[in-house]
């Protein structure tokens, strides 16, 4: 049956059951203003359906299941989405591009190995490794002082060659900062 040919009696039965879809609505709802969009939404995919419906058969159950099955569908969609009126969620899910990050890597290899031999094998030794000064001392086969210099003097060179003048420059993460602005600040 088309929209077109349905009869009067079939729109008059659709109408007079509006206010036992609003009761029911409210029911499962508990919000008369949502309850008046879920009876809108029922009658809207009821009147684009009316082609599945059977006259002779029980209307209101059919108008009933469309609203229930409206309801629940709505309660599902619900608990996927958040409410982020102000952007902090969605802002909280960006992630930083890796280009940027792989550039800076190349320039810091590069860096890396502009520097003495003895000054990139403490800073990789502690820097990198996590060996402590005296570890790196112990492997180098030198004094703990020498190996505090040796790195702060790499940081130091590093931190030119590289052009980082704040640690905010370097990088966005926490960590990235914390080491450029303990070298940086040393400087």
């Amino acid at each position: 049956m088309s929209n077109a040919t349905t009869s009067p009696s079939l729109k008059q039965s659709m109408l007079s059951l509006i206010p036992n879809l609003r009761a029911f609505a409210v029911s499962l709802c508990g919000d008369i203003e949502r309850a008046d969009d879920l009876v809108q939404e029922t009658l809207l995919k009821a009147w684009n359906h009316l082609d599945s419906f059977q006259e002779g058969t029980n209307l209101r159950a059919w108008l009933f299941t469309i609203l229930r099955n409206t309801y629940f569908s709505e309660c599902r969609r619900r608990r996927r989405e958040v409410e982020d009126r102000d952007g902090s969620k969605a802002a909280d899910l960006s992630v930083h591009p890796e280009q940027p990050g792989h550039l800076d890597m190349q320039d810091f290899r590069k860096a890396l190995e502009v520097l003495p031999p003895d000054q990139r094998e403490a800073l990789v030794l502690v820097g990198a490794a996590g060996f402590s000064y005296e570890e790196a001392a112990e492997i180098s086969g030198c004094a703990v002082g020498t190996i505090k210099s040796r790195v702060n003097r790499a940081r130091s060179k590093l931190t030119e060659l590289l052009s980082v003048g704040s640690a905010s420059e370097y990088g966005p993460d926490p960590t990235t900062e914390a080491i450029v602005t303990r070298t940086v600040g040393s400087r």
